[in-house]
């Protein structure tokens, strides 16, 4: 509609931090940079000036500190939003993500309550080189204990970090560097969307795209340029990738009888290998042609932007996948 209100994604984001903190007084943020300067991104920005410095924290230069000090403020009743600048920085932090923060409640047997919301900057395009561009959400989805969500445009953003917040479990958010800009339809009223439930983006009867963050917008694309040819592709947003909507995936495989699995992640060891598994054990009978998946090549992230915008797959590497997956008999 005309008069739809329109919010990027970079704002609901924001919008969503700061309705949980206006109705909450338990819920803070902690991280570098994210108060006076708004985060790298500017995605905490203004928070800090409406809701001073104790509530909005500027941390030194320490991500395991940063996590730890999320893990203890949650187990001791509080709700901090703790930002990890680059997805690539979770590694510096493993220890306090894995081995503390996703293990707590199962130890304690349960007594203990972690409403702990990581957020963090993952994928690649912006030329930011090897150690700045990663998607390691595979590593995250690994670790029982752990909740994973990558939104795929503004108004999945602002529900699903919501729900983040709103959760009494660890929850990783996501956000996609290349999409922080992407405008779309967000209400201005507080909304949540269910952690877990995925979202059919377009439906379809002839194939079934199942892709995230940046790769659904790509898939979406693709499957214009496909429609062109007769090729109804249905595409799959999961939304949350722990714990993967695995029914809505199956479904959707069952009508249409052949999936592709995109993912901006090296191909490799990545989340597309899980969820062709899944479909193979629970749909065998229904493929008409063996589970495709599209992802990044095994090397780095390359600096050189001619070099990474070959790297990264696109909508022309969907639509070149979906032609070979219809080909086959």
């Amino acid at each position: 509609m005309a008069d739809e209100r329109k919010l990027a994604y970079v704002m609901a984001f924001n919008e969503a931090v700061k309705q949980q903190m206006e109705a909450d007084p338990n819920v803070f943020c902690a991280g570098e940079d994210i108060g006076a300067f708004g985060g790298v991104f500017g995605t905490f920005g203004g928070l800090q000036a409406k809701f001073g410095a104790d509530r909005v924290v500027d941390t030194p230069i320490s991500e395991q500190a940063i996590v730890g000090l999320g893990v203890g403020a949650a187990v001791t009743g509080l709700r901090p939003i703790v930002d990890l600048m680059f997805m690539d920085f979770i590694c510096v932090a493993l220890d306090q993500i894995v081995n503390q923060a996703a293990k707590l409640k199962y130890m304690f047997g349960g007594d203990a309550v972690l409403p702990l919301t990581i957020t963090t900057a993952g994928g690649g395009g912006l030329s930011a080189a090897a150690q700045h561009s990663q998607s390691l959400e595979a590593l995250l989805c690994h670790i029982p204990g752990l909740k994973v969500v990558m939104p795929s445009n503004p108004y999945d953003m602002k529900g699903l970090m919501t729900a983040c917040i709103q959760e009494n479990n660890p929850t990783v958010m996501i956000k996609h560097k290349r999409l922080l800009g992407m405008t779309g339809h967000v209400p201005e009223e507080s909304y949540s969307i269910p952690l877990g439930k995925g979202n059919i983006l377009r439906p379809g009867k002839d194939v079934t795209i199942v892709a995230y963050a940046r790769m659904a917008n790509e898939a979406l694309i693709a499957a214009d340029e496909l429609a062109k040819d007769g090729i109804d592709c249905e595409i799959i947003d999961p939304r949350t990738l722990q714990p993967l909507d695995t029914d809505l995936i199956v479904s959707s495989v069952k009508k249409t009888n052949h999936a592709v699995v995109v993912h901006e992640a090296v191909r490799f060891g990545g989340l597309g290998g899980e969820i062709a598994s899944q479909i193979q054990e629970l749909a065998f009978d229904y493929l008409d042609a063996p589970v495709t998946r599209i992802g990044a090549p095994f090397s780095p992230v390359p600096f050189s932007p001619a070099l990474e915008q070959h790297y990264i797959p696109d909508s022309k590497t969907i639509v070149q996948g979906i032609r070979d997956v219809m080909a086959r008999v």
